[in-house]
């Protein structure tokens, strides 16, 4: 068994035995991490403190080549975030963060970005007005990591560029993006967006400080956050369980 140590979120713990605790974590260095932690659950256990859910930690992991659980056999606390303490809106934001990261990421399958995206988010919960705009920021991010980021400026089937000028864009989830009009007669599961509805998804998608200009009550944004929830069931192939606790 090879030792492998790495920074990791803790993404939900299952008490096992008498002491014991199974443990989903996500490490930066090999992504989705099913273990075991012998005793972690005893008084002097030397886990305690670092297997805290939704806390970053740095863990040693036995990694076996079976299909058995690997073994954790280190876990230091690096990082808490202090406003999922006190503020039950960001617990719930960050319990969804943690809903993604499980569902959509494989054992075993390694994205720094991502676990980079995600602590960053945690870290910004206690920001009310700039919360939603994080959250979608982020689904947006988990959809390019993983090869998924739907075509925001050229027709996803044909690759056509769109007009900038048009009032109105189509967008196909199954298609993967939008549509011009020629491609989209025919396409399933097709929604109407308008170019200031695209404009914020756009904001939302781009590396720069765009989207924190966008106005949390604009009928943009609230189109925005409706086609980012469809294209997140989409990709899973259901409903997010914990969106809805968003407001979305």
């Amino acid at each position: 068994m090879a030792a492998v140590r790495s920074l990791a979120l803790v993404v939900r713990s299952t008490d096992v035995f008498e002491t014991s605790s199974v443990v989903t974590l996500f490490a930066r260095e090999m992504g989705k991490v099913s273990a075991l932690a012998k005793g972690a659950r005893r008084l002097k256990s030397p886990l305690q403190g670092g297997l805290d859910r939704l806390g970053v930690s740095d863990i040693v992991v036995l990694h076996k080549a079976s299909d058995a659980l690997d073994l954790l056999t280190e876990a230091a606390p690096v990082e808490r975030f202090a406003p999922l303490r006190r503020d039950l809106a960001a617990l719930y934001a960050g319990y969804y963060v943690a809903e993604l990261l499980n569902e959509l990421t494989d054992l075993h399958d390694p994205h720094p970005k991502l676990f980079d995206a995600a602590r960053i988010t945690l870290r910004h919960l206690g920001e009310p007005e700039l919360r939603m705009r994080r959250m979608l920021r982020f689904e947006l991010a988990c959809l390019r990591e993983l090869g998924l980021m739907p075509a925001l400026v050229a027709c996803a089937h044909c690759g056509a560029a769109l007009d900038p000028s048009g009032k109105e864009t189509w967008f196909g989830l199954v298609s993967g993006g939008v549509l011009c009009d020629a491609c989209r007669t025919g396409q399933p599961h097709v929604v109407a967006l308008s170019a200031g509805e695209l404009q914020a998804i756009r904001a939302l998608a781009s590396p720069g400080d765009a989207w924190r200009e966008l106005d949390p009550g604009s009928a943009g944004l609230t189109r925005a956050r409706e086609t980012v929830g469809a294209m997140m069931s989409h990709v899973l192939g259901h409903r997010p369980r914990l969106r809805p606790l968003l407001g979305a």
